[in-house]
């Protein structure tokens, strides 16, 4: 067959096998998303990904889909064959690691994204048809053979009874000797199915779990189902990590030598593609699953190598931030004669944070200085730096060490209701952190996850990359760490505020400065960049949790429903109250009350009751006849305390937001639309934030 090449910058498409048609297609999204690449700069990206508010502009154009290759020891001297490539998702990764790139796909329209987005890249080549029809083309000598999102389809590649095992030993084929094949793909079993995420390639629910009763061509497998096939087609080296949340957006990766820890896996409300329920708290189940030794059963994602184990065992991703402090974190291990070798290293993700990563290595020497002498040991690191070329590596190596976080024995102390010994490790922590704090260097980020106590009782600063030159008070530090602390878990609300806050001398005053602070070190870090929950509430796919749904009683959905008063010179009373049910002017939504309501006549004031429960709201408008109603001053009282621009909280079953009315402001018929945020929370949670103004 004549050989058919089209060339968009440097990228090669070969057109040879391309069967004139695409067979599948996602219709105008793919048009949206090569006008994208053809008009746009990769670094802009992110704007665009942030203005769209788009599910399939997110899924393709992300950076963070890169993470799931990013680690792998591919270097300039190997050759990648990438099975699926679609729209270049992590082809760009690739072809910065690796000497060549050789793509499949049986789109045209998706070759040519990848092409365009890619097209400085002269070392990609995209072969567009059919897998089958191209593969007698491929050669041999593949150091690695992705198949990210692929395997599942095998039944589409392969037309036999066992297509799994035989897209196998195709791809095999073309394995180079001591070559890699790396296969990402979901778990049928995985906790989000169970909390009541949809299928991903179905988008029914249960599916996967109930096994595909419905047919069709998309089958995942578990941790045991996967190694199996594998195990079947002869391969004898294999070793499955756990991409976290998924292998989508991995933000971490662990592997059967480094699996996760409580309180570790905090980040699964991540449904931007459609609907879900939530029908648990994923994390408190992840908590209980890693007690219980059940992780891997579970894991949302699966990432298969066959061949030999690559040296990383753990990899942490923090490429959402600002471009000058994307970097990650690698846990590498490998077999000497004196033994198992580990270390942790921190590598730049830009060329921008090369700087950062040196002022690692520059922190560690100013803080080994002021902690010369106290009790607070700063774990070694040293500066590797490769100047032999342009693309040199810079990183930062720090000593391994063995312990327990202070984090972890603190959550013992709860569990254990033990608060003598939370107290005591807590003053012990202050104490450390004290020494020496009128020094002008202090590490921002002393939070209890970073402070391990090793087997020897000695207690070790592992993480110190947030260093500052400045001194700063250690009841800042402090108060930062038990926030941090309270935020990532619902069950260490049973911790008694006033002891810490009490111990710390910190006055409300202090506490609302330091929580701003805090806001602006986030957007320090972040930069003006969303995060990703930012980014799912703004594509706005609906969470439904357990406590929406119908099993809720009558009694109980009564107690959800906004109660008005109106006051027509009498005085509020039961008898002159209603409550709202969802009509075209009331909406409920989520946390969200949003209604719009007329009332006839002249009143002296309305009062809103937002539900029958302690809660928290959040006024976002309140206009009468059209004019915006200030929420400070004497127009608007409540029965809660205001905690922050807006926000009040609630210690009572019966909340309630008071409007006086002027007279001369008042017609004949007079319009009341209210929009606010409504969130449920435990009595204890409300009490101590109303009498500490915490958060």
């Amino acid at each position: 067959m004549k050989e058919k090449i089209e060339e968009i910058g440097k990228v090669r498409l070969d057109l040879k096998h391309y069967p004139g048609e695409d067979y599948y297609c996602d219709g105008e999204i793919e048009d949206e998303l090569l006008d994208i690449t053809k008009n746009y700069a990769e670094v802009e990206y992110p704007r665009i990904i942030e203005e769209r508010k788009s599910w399939p502009v997110l899924y393709h154009l992300s950076a963070l889909r890169e993470n799931i290759v990013e680690w792998l020891p591919i270097d300039k001297d190997m050759k990648v064959l990438e099975v699926g490539s679609g729209c270049g998702a992590i082809t760009g990764a690739l072809a910065r690691k690796a000497g060549e790139v050789t793509c499949v796909d049986l789109s045209r329209k998706r070759s040519l994204i990848n092409a365009y987005r890619h097209m400085d890249c002269e070392n990609v080549t995209i072969h567009v048809g059919n897998f089958q029809d191209i593969e007698p083309d491929l050669p041999c000598d593949y150091d690695y053979i992705c198949l990210i999102g692929v395997f599942e389809y095998g039944q589409a590649y392969i037309d036999s009874e066992t297509p799994y095992e035989d897209f196998l030993h195709i791809i095999g084929k073309h394995r180079k000797n001591n070559g890699r094949i790396v296969i990402a793909i979901e778990n049928k079993l995985g906790l989000k199915y169970w909390a009541g995420c949809k299928e991903d390639h179905l988008g029914t629910w249960f599916s996967s779990l109930e096994d595909y009763p419905e047919g069709g061509v998309v089958r995942t497998f578990t941790r045991e189902g996967l190694v199996k096939v594998a195990k079947k087609c002869g391969f004898s080296d294999v070793s499955v990590y756990y991409p976290y949340p998924d292998y989508k957006f991995m933000t971490s990766l662990y592997s059967d030598s480094r699996l996760p820890k409580p309180g570790e896996l905090s980040s699964n409300l991540r449904n931007f593609d459609r609907e879900r329920l939530q029908l648990f708290d994923e994390k408190l189940v992840f908590d209980t699953l890693i007690k219980e030794e059940q992780f891997p059963l579970f894991s949302n994602s699966y990432l298969m190598i066959l061949g030999e184990m690559p040296k990383i065992k753990y990899a942490k991703y923090s490429n959402d931030r600002a471009d000058a402090f994307k970097i990650k974190t690698l846990l590498t291990e490998w077999g000497s004669e004196g033994g198992t070798v580990r270390q942790i290293e921190k590598h730049p993700l830009s060329n921008e944070a090369r700087g950062h990563i040196r002022q690692i290595c520059h922190a560690y020497e100013q803080l080994l200085e002021r902690f010369s002498g106290g009790k607070l040991r700063v774990n070694e690191c040293k500066l590797k730096e490769d100047l032999t070329c342009k693309n040199g590596d810079t990183s930062v190596i720090f000593e391994y060490l063995e312990g327990i976080t202070l984090e972890e024995l603190l959550d013992e102390c709860l569990e254990r209701d033990d608060m003598g010994k939370f107290q005591t490790l807590f003053n012990e922590y202050l104490e450390r952190i004290s020494y020496r704090e009128e020094t002008a260097i202090t590490d921002y980020d002393l939070i209890f996850s970073n402070i391990l106590i090793a087997e020897d009782g000695q207690w070790h600063i592992i993480d110190y990359e947030w260093t500052f030159e400045k001194a700063v008070e250690a009841k800042e530090i402090a108060f930062r760490a038990i926030y941090c602390y309270l935020l990532e878990n619902e069950k260490r609300n049973k911790l008694n505020l006033d002891y810490i806050l009490e111990r710390l001398g910190v006055t409300e005053v202090e506490a609302e400065s330091f929580r701003r602070q805090e806001m602006k070190f986030q957007k320090y870090v972040t930069g003006k960049r969303m995060s990703m929950e930012e980014i799912r509430d703004v594509i706005n796919q609906p969470i439904y949790a357990l406590s929406e749904l119908q099993m809720l009683s009558p009694a109980e959905k009564q107690r959800e429903k906004v109660q008005i008063y109106e006051d027509k010179g009498e005085g509020f009373s039961e008898e002159q109250s209603f409550f709202l049910e969802e009509s075209s002017n009331v909406e409920y939504s989520g946390t969200e009350r949003k209604f719009r309501l007329v009332f006839e006549g002249e009143r002296k004031a309305l009062r809103i009751d937002p539900c029958s429960d302690f809660c928290i709201v959040y006024l976002e408008e309140i206009r009468w006849n059209d004019k915006p109603v200030p929420l400070k001053g004497r127009s608007i009282s409540t029965n809660g305390i205001r905690i922050g621009e807006s926000v009040y909280a609630f210690s009572t079953q019966d909340p309630n937001i008071t409007l006086q009315l002027a007279e001369g402001e008042q017609k004949q018929e007079n319009v009341l639309q209210v929009t606010m945020q409504v969130t449920k929370a435990p009595e204890k949670t409300v009490a101590h934030m109303q009498k500490r103004g915490l958060f």
